[in-house]
């Protein structure tokens, strides 16, 4: 009896904190999930390159939360190697070439941006977050890893 009351008990409080889990990956993320997601990046890609962006490019491994996702491009020539799932049409695209609705070329800016030990913030644009097509404000912070810039963006 006792048994089955602790894993009753187990599982009530797993489906709370699961609950709880999924009400904070819908609300938008902030300027600190952003950053957090970009120092675990940088870390994760210097650790193994490879796996890391496969991990990006399924969203698995925690790199992607709500809004919240990192991209990589080759800082060579500037074509998008990894983001979100729901953004794989980017992929293989050269990231100077990208504008918002409004005309503003920030792919120029993010791509001058990636500097290796250094956090820039790039911001003034409109992207549609992940599963959508309606550009939104948005913010990102990038900066480079080996031959990758990186960045990881939040919607305002």
């Amino acid at each position: 009896m006792f048994r089955a009351f602790m894993i009753g008990a187990v599982s009530a409080v797993a489906l709370m904190l699961s609950t709880g889990s999924f009400a904070q990956q819908s609300q938008p993320g902030t300027a600190q999930d952003a950053q957090g997601m970009l120092t675990k990046t940088v870390a994760a890609l210097k650790a193994d390159k490879t796996n890391t962006i496969a991990m990006i490019n399924k969203g698995e491994g925690g790199f992607l939360q709500g809004d919240i996702y990192p991209f990589c491009f080759q800082t060579t020539d500037g074509k998008v190697v990894a983001t979100a799932p729901q953004l794989q049409k980017f992929v293989g695209t050269d990231i100077r070439t990208l504008k918002d609705p409004t005309g503003k070329a920030f792919g120029p800016e993010i791509f001058a941006a990636a500097k290796e030990g250094k956090i820039t913030e790039v911001g003034g644009y409109q992207f549609p977050k992940p599963g959508t097509d309606t550009p939104v404000p948005k913010v990102s912070f990038v900066t480079a890893v080996s031959d990758l810039g990186c960045g990881v963006g939040y919607y305002k």
